[in-house]
């Protein structure tokens, strides 16, 4: 969140809702860090000092909503995952174990719809405007979900409140691109030497950035995003779908059918010929023809981009840590572009490849007896437990309905396509279908199943 702004500068308090060790990190460093900017060919360094605090939400709870409710406040930003904002198919799920908590126990809440709401209400109390709330996470209409998640939560604790927050509060959408992996042991001792001390918590990026803001904020403005290259839309709906599904969309594809070629980074995915025939063929098919393209933009020339950004490799991205939360991740980076090309008629072969290699993922993963990071963990392993391996199986994982609405779930191409890819991904392994996807969907026309 952004504090009281001193000589045209904002200060900014990080919130861990999950785990103490970055706020303890950083404690021992006065919250200053660095930034590493990864080329293929040399490292730039940066040292970031507007963090003035960090708070870890089940330990220091107060100390965040009283900073949170400060009339000085103006700004309260989120990156944390699909899953931290306890939604279903865009509504708060009431049934969440985190919102069962916060209904019951509305002034100490530990979920993020749920601390907004407090904070909220503590302004609305003190007759303080309310700060705007800008979600920064890979999330289709990102804004659009946060404001629906804590309306809601406010709607089940305080109505009064909840139309409030409606009336005056501010949710703008945006879209963040920078690709930015987990920061590993080997990254730290490196920054250590690089910068001649040690950094409990430096960030490794690549050089690309990208953030585009809906510039919808409330009456407690906002610093000035523009002079410093953000751009500011009044739509940011075709930036954040050319992200989401060019970017997001590859990205998920190749974390699934790269594990399963046996690769565990993106560099080595893309550098893979099988792998990067089938993701260019992705996006030239299946994907850029779904794009609504942003007035100005290129998007062949982005998806080059992205080509290159995917191939530096010095930036290690494990690709395991791209497929965590899949089921999540599915929906607006891959069936969003499907549901599109089977309306207009269009080729989804590729798209239910990457479907059904996620199927055979989770089910090796399964019997490997290896954890899924997945909010769905349990659903599917009962899913698998109860399913003999095969066209059963498939039609019961097409069934959750978290993650398949009825229309894509139900439809004879997506059965036939998903299915038939899921078997020969069990019969002759993922190369062959990477190999005999390329072919088919560049001799298609249209999304019939193969005969």
């Amino acid at each position: 969140m952004t504090l009281p702004r001193q000589q045209d500068r904002y200060a900014v308090m990080g919130v861990s809702l999950r785990s103490p060790a970055i706020r303890d990190a950083l404690a021992l460093q006065d919250f200053n860090y660095h930034t590493i900017e990864r080329s293929p060919y040399n490292d730039i360094a940066r040292c970031i000092t507007c963090l003035v605090d960090v708070g870890f939400a089940r330990e220091d709870r107060e100390r965040i909503l009283a900073t949170m409710a400060a009339p000085e406040v103006s700004l309260v930003s989120l990156t944390i995952t699909e899953k931290g904002y306890c939604h279903k198919n865009g509504q708060l799920d009431a049934n969440h174990p985190d919102i069962l908590h916060d209904i019951e126990n509305p002034a100490t809440p530990i979920s993020a719809p749920g601390f907004i709401a407090a904070a909220l209400a503590r302004r609305r109390a003190a007759g303080t405007a309310p700060f705007t709330c800008l979600s920064c996470d890979n999330l289709a209409n990102n804004g659009r979900l946060l404001s629906a998640v804590v309306s809601g939560f406010a709607t089940l604790t305080d109505p009064a409140l909840a139309a409030w927050i409606r009336a005056e509060a501010r949710f703008p959408v945006s879209m963040v691109d920078r690709i930015v992996p987990a920061t590993t042991e080997d990254d730290r001792a490196y920054v250590a030497r690089l910068v001649g001390g040690t950094d409990r918590a430096p960030v490794i990026h690549e050089p690309f950035w990208q953030w585009v803001l809906e510039d919808e904020f409330g009456p407690m403005g906002r610093p000035d995003f523009a002079h410093v290259g953000v751009q500011m839309v009044t739509d940011v709906t075709p930036y954040e779908t050319m992200k989401l599904r060019c970017l997001n969309g590859s990205h998920t594809a190749l974390a699934l059918l790269g594990q399963l070629h046996g690769k565990q980074l993106i560099s080595e995915a893309i550098a893979d010929p099988l792998l990067a025939g089938f993701i260019n063929t992705l996006w030239s098919q299946e994907i850029i023809p779904s794009v609504t393209v942003p007035q100005g933009e290129d998007i062949t020339a982005y998806c080059r981009a992205l080509n290159e950004r995917f191939s530096n490799p010095r930036i290690i991205h494990q690709i395991a840590q791209i497929a965590k939360d899949t089921s999540q991740k599915l929906p607006p980076r891959i069936l969003a572009p499907l549901a599109e090309n089977l309306k207009a008629g269009r080729s989804v072969l590729c798209l239910c490849l990457v479907i059904a290699g996620w199927l055979a993922f989770v089910r090796q993963k399964q019997v490997a007896r290896q954890r899924l990071h997945d909010p769905l963990a349990k659903t599917i392993a009962e899913i698998i437990a109860a399913t003999p391996n095969g066209d059963g199986y498939v039609r019961a994982m097409l069934g959750l309905d978290e993650v398949f609405n009825q229309v894509i779930a139900s439809h004879d191409t997506v059965i036939t396509e998903v299915t038939r890819w899921y078997r020969q991904i069990d019969a002759d392994g993922v190369a062959a279908c990477l190999k005999e996807a390329v072919n088919l969907d560049g001799d298609s026309n249209n999304g019939s199943a193969r005969q």
